[in-house]
């Protein structure tokens, strides 16, 4: 049981005092009925209303320092949630603020220095995984936040351009490991995995693998965007990875693409072409098939004795990552190393490029710039 708040003397002052939630209230001079009078009414009402003394103390201390990194990490969080919604974006946001509730939920904004941007830098590399190219990454992260704070009136301006002037770690002056460049992933290697994957995701892997597309945008393809009017097929996406800076992106769609898309072509015009709901009953068929049991003797399909739940049914798109979690299990059961979707975008550019020259490339890509093809 907390103790109750004692009648106090300030030797200085000769004056009483009570200690309430953190905050001292003077009552008048010690030992006077006047301040023990009040001294025992406002006992009273601490032990009636403990909450609302605390929280009122809790309120005044806010005012006094301000907003915390806390505060601004949570506001930051819920803005990037409506803006980007659950996607990547926000995951990696989300990371981005881990040492500031690990180090400093509780410090105030306006005591946020570069010292204590180093600090979270320092953070990150004490794992020895992360590369310097995603510590420099998360940084970034950390100083986009702190700007939208500037914006937000949560952070002083000068607390955002002093931590710009923190360097990121340069190559080979830190113990950081480089990250491994993001190759192409050879045929036989694609020819096995989709042997084990379901007709959907080969489908997905084949079509991404010729076109060069990125993963994002082959999850985002629908009926309505295929412009099937000429030779060569066009795919127009209004959102993709740089739309937001107001530039277009079209996919080219040749002979070999298009014999695999047109299977995905007969259904609603405004749902995606590639549907997980489709892949996992193609894997459960396929499960079914290899039954070595009876279907006299234990369950058939539909019929379990225990009704259970999916942990998450799938949904109506696929994501970045279920198709990519889709490809490294068929790369577990066909025994090859494990590669990510965005090395078949390279594969087509390095095949392209090879055949008809880096401008071209460039075009199929959907690069703006030469130099980042």
């Amino acid at each position: 049981m907390a103790r109750e708040p004692g009648y106090c003397r300030h030797k200085a002052t000769n004056q009483a005092y009570i200690r309430l939630g953190g905050q001292v209230i003077y009552l008048g001079e010690y030992g006077s009925e006047k301040s023990r009078e009040r001294y025992r009414s406002l006992k009273a009402e601490w032990l009636s209303n403990r909450g609302a003394f605390e929280a009122k103390a809790r309120a005044r201390r806010a005012e006094l320092v301000g907003p915390t990194m806390a505060h601004l990490a949570n506001a930051y969080l819920d803005h990037a949630e409506r803006y980007y919604g659950r996607t990547t974006e926000y995951a990696n946001l989300k990371l981005a603020c881990g040492p500031l509730s690990d180090l400093y939920s509780h410090r105030p904004t306006s005591q946020f220095c570069p010292v204590a941007f180093r600090v979270c830098r320092d953070w990150w590399l004490k794992d020895p995984k992360r590369s310097r190219q995603y510590i420099n990454k998360m940084m970034r992260y950390l100083l986009r936040i702190l700007k939208w704070g500037c914006s937000e009136g949560l952070v002083p301006p000068a607390v955002y351009e002093s931590c710009r002037c923190v360097a990121p770690l340069k190559r080979g002056r830190t113990e950081a490991p480089e990250s491994k460049p993001v190759l192409p992933v050879a045929d036989h290697i694609v020819d096995a995995t989709v042997k084990h994957c379901t007709e959907v995701v080969a489908d997905m892997v084949r079509f991404q693998r010729l076109v060069g597309c990125r993963p994002g945008e082959l999850v985002r393809i629908k009926p309505s965007m295929v412009n099937r009017s000429g030779e060569v097929w066009t795919i127009t996406l209004a959102d993709h990875k740089t739309a937001h800076h107001g530039k277009d992106r079209v996919i080219y769609v040749g002979p070999r693409a298009q014999a695999i898309l047109k299977r995905y072509l007969l259904r609603d015009a405004d749902k995606p072409c590639f549907s997980p709901i489709e892949s996992e009953r193609q894997r459960l068929a396929a499960r079914h098939e290899k039954r070595v049991t009876p279907p006299s003797c234990g369950n058939r399909p539909g019929t379990n004795r225990i009704a259970r739940k999916p942990r998450k049914a799938p949904g109506e798109a696929f994501t970045t990552g279920t198709y990519a979690r889709s490809i490294r299990s068929a790369c577990v059961r066909a025994k090859v190393a494990p590669w990510s979707p965005n090395q078949l975008r390279h594969s087509a550019a390095t095949a392209i490029r090879a055949k008809f020259g880096l401008e071209h490339a460039q075009v199929i890509l959907g690069h703006s710039e030469l130099g980042v093809t």
